[in-house]
């Protein structure tokens, strides 16, 4: 039972991630997350999708991981690789979510969807199945190194922001106070929800404890 409710709770994650990812790219003009400009500024260039490039970056990191250390890879890491890029496409696809009108609404709906990312990343996380490609990766490099997991992250994040900039991808304001907004949302949801998966875990212990002894 434990199983099927952090798997739950992994793919509600993954799918209010996505959400959030796919209603920042519609503003992109605002500038959207480091990976995201990467993701935006391939498609532009060659083609494929969004997601498909988000797929393709995530796989060659989860390859990196690998060799790296081994131990941030789980089923969940490439479950997120493929995940997240095809609820992105699918978001596109089925056309709902607001769309840029070069208005002050569109402060507030990339706002909410920096938002968004942050519940979902949070959610998705807590489930402990699993690092993303993207934290595994960082995860790895840093304990190669004996840097900072901050220092990495930050590191990382520049280079790709520099490389997806060369390449054309849409950098503004909202790329570099993008993580002020999502990672006290990340975390303070990743916390909550996390006791939450550990007590839930506990009941299930104690219940078949006592279905033993029983």
């Amino acid at each position: 039972m434990i199983n099927v409710f952090r798997w739950s709770i992994y793919f509600i994650g993954i799918m209010i991630f996505s959400m959030g990812i796919t209603i920042t790219v519609n503003m992109q003009y605002l500038g959207i997350h480091p990976w995201d400009v990467l993701n935006v500024a391939l498609f532009d260039l060659v083609g494929l999708s969004i997601g498909s490039w988000a797929i393709i970056i995530s796989f060659v990191l989860i390859a990196i991981s690998w060799i790296l250390d081994k131990s941030y890879i789980k089923i969940g890491t490439f479950l997120n690789a493929v995940l997240v890029g095809a609820f992105v496409d699918f978001y596109m696809w089925l056309d709902f979510l607001p769309k840029a009108n070069d208005g002050w609404a569109d402060v507030v709906i990339i706002v909410a969807g920096i938002v968004i990312m942050g519940l979902g990343g949070g959610i998705y996380n807590s489930a402990g199945v699993g690092s993303g490609p993207r934290d595994g990766f960082m995860l790895s490099i840093s304990d190669k190194t004996g840097a900072s997991i901050r220092k990495v992250r930050i590191i990382t994040e520049s280079a790709v922001l520099i490389l997806g900039l060369i390449l054309g991808g849409p950098v503004f304001i909202f790329t570099f106070i993008f993580t002020f907004i999502q990672s006290p949302i990340f975390e303070r949801t990743y916390l909550q929800m996390r006791r939450v998966v550990e007590r839930m875990s506990l009941t299930k212990k104690q219940y078949s404890n006592s279905s033993n002894l029983g």
